[in-house]
């Protein structure tokens, strides 16, 4: 009898603890801008695992931007290039099916603004910009805040550009 108990208990501990892995593994957007911030490898590869199960309409955007950032951080240039093509792919994909998304054009900035002149892509910057500037407004403000953030370092946008925008 004593048994049994030890063992429901310990089988209701593991599914409290799987539930709370369950609940990390949801997709925030305030999560992904911060990774995407950041410079750190681990938190990367978690967010793409998240991305991985995730169902939202920009999935294939952010793991493009992901991949790309990625890139940036490894070591062995073949690697770098080989995730830097398939996170181009995606992101590129995801702005040809809808060209008219204001964040997926400040994803491609900001991937396109660190990318070597070596991968060619920059051609973009300017078209992104001012597409960034003019609908800023439109945007969530977990993307406001985003952008706004990412033009504090930013030699392409800067927080001027937003100030009386963010009423």
């Amino acid at each position: 009898m004593r048994l049994i108990t030890i063992l429901t208990f310990a089988l209701i501990l593991s599914g409290v603890a799987v539930q709370g892995r369950q609940k990390q593994q949801i997709f925030e957007k305030s999560s992904f801008y911060k990774v995407m911030a950041s410079e750190n490898l681990e938190n990367i590869n978690f967010q793409l695992s998240i991305l991985a199960t995730a169902s939202i309409p920009e999935k294939e955007a952010y793991k493009g931007a992901l991949l790309m950032k990625k890139a940036g951080l490894l070591k062995k240039p073949a690697d770098k290039l080989k995730f830097f093509k398939a996170g181009y792919i995606q992101l590129e994909s995801a702005l040809k099916k809808d060209s008219t998304n204001g964040e997926y054009h400040f994803l491609r900035l900001t991937i396109q603004e660190h990318a070597p002149r070596t991968v060619k892509y920059f051609k973009d910057l300017e078209k992104d910009r001012l597409y960034i500037q003019n609908t800023f407004k439109e945007f969530s403000p977990v993307v406001q805040k985003a952008i706004f953030d990412y033009s504090k370092n930013s030699k392409i946008l800067r927080p001027e550009d937003f100030n009386q925008k963010l009423d």
